[in-house]
This record gives structure tokens, C-alpha cells and sequence, in this order.
């Protein structure tokens, strides 16, 4: 008797990833151990007024991710996107939508996207991976107003990323 197929356990991390953080990469590592392939969705999201262009985001994610889809012997997609997240899950094929959590304050918005997904898609689960501890306080939004202050940020994002965004600030 021949054994059934398994499907492929896909999952997308949506974000804008404006800078991607040390954070964020934590929350992609732990999930790439809990699925067989990842697409992280870099969001176009001009109301955010990004630091970096859709193109830069997508490829700072895609080399900061390398070590991680490496060592878990899988395979992190990068894609950019500006549709319905849904409709973006759908398009991938993921059959979960991971989500990470900072605090509190996270939890409410993303307890109201994770409803309005689920009336949308009750086939497509969200899943929330909380911070680890020393990347509870990251915020893209608060790493970009400490480096345009001139503060440190190298604890914040990975090298690569740390030279472009000062790059970015110094013009």
C-alpha cells in the first residue's frame, strides 16, 4: 500500500522589513525549524515612508536570511508584495501566516488582523511566535529614529544591514 503524499508545511512572514532586524531574523529562524519552506513577504507599504526602496528591502532580507535557510536545509523564498496578504498566501501556497510578537501592544493588532484573515481564509491558520527576551523592544520604526539620532544600533540589526542604514542616514 503506497503511502500517502505529505503536503509541504508552507508558511509566510509578512512585513515590511524597513530595516530588518535582529528581531525579525529570530522569529524567521524559529519558524523555518517549524516548516518545510518559507516565504517571507516584503510588503510594499508606502504609508510607512520607507527608509529603503521595495527592491533594497527584499534584497537585504534575502542576504541576511541565507545563513538561516543554510543551516536548516530549507528554502527561504523572499518575494515583495503589494496585494491582500491572503490573497499573497494563497498565490505561495502557505497554509499558515506566522506572525511575531513583541508585547502587549502587538497583540491587539494582531489579534484583529488575525480575525478579519481567518473570516477572509479559514483555511489559511495565523501562528504567533513571540520575541525572544534580549528582541522584545525592537521596532524597524524605533531603529531607524535612534540611527537618524545618531545613537548605536549595531545591537539591533545584522552587519549588513547596519552598514546600509547608515549609509542611508549619512547620504
Amino acid at each position: 500500500m503506497a503511502q500517502p503524499v505529505k503536503k509541504l508545511r508552507v508558511g509566510l512572514y509578512p512585513g515590511t522589513f524597513d530595516p530588518v532586524t535582529n528581531g525579525h531574523l529570530d522569529v524567521i529562524a524559529r519558524a523555518a525549524r517549524l516548516l518545510d519552506k518559507l516565504v517571507v513577504g516584503v510588503a510594499i507599504n508606502t504609508g510607512k515612508s520607507p527608509l529603503f526602496a521595495l527592491e533594497e528591502r527584499v534584497e537585504l532580507v534575502q542576504a541576511e536570511i541565507a545563513r538561516i535557510a543554510t543551516q536548516n536545509g530549507m528554502v527561504i523564498e523572499v518575494l515583495a508584495f503589494d496585494t491582500l496578504l491572503i490573497d499573497f498566501a494563497r498565490k505561495v501556497g502557505a497554509s499558515m501566516i506566522v506572525r511575531g510578537l513583541r508585547a502587549v501592544s502587538d497583540f491587539d493588532y494582531e489579534f484583529q488582523m488575525a480575525g478579519m484573515n481567518y473570516r477572509m481564509a479559514p483555511d489559511i491558520e495565523t501562528v504567533f511566535l513571540m520575541a525572544s527576551e534580549r528582541h522584545q523592544f525592537i521596532a524597524s520604526r524605533l531603529v531607524k529614529e535612534v540611527a537618524m539620532l545618531g545613537g548605536d544600533i549595531s545591537s539591533f540589526v545584522p552587519p549588513l544591514t547596519l552598514e546600509r542604514v547608515l549609509q542611508r542616514i549619512r547620504g
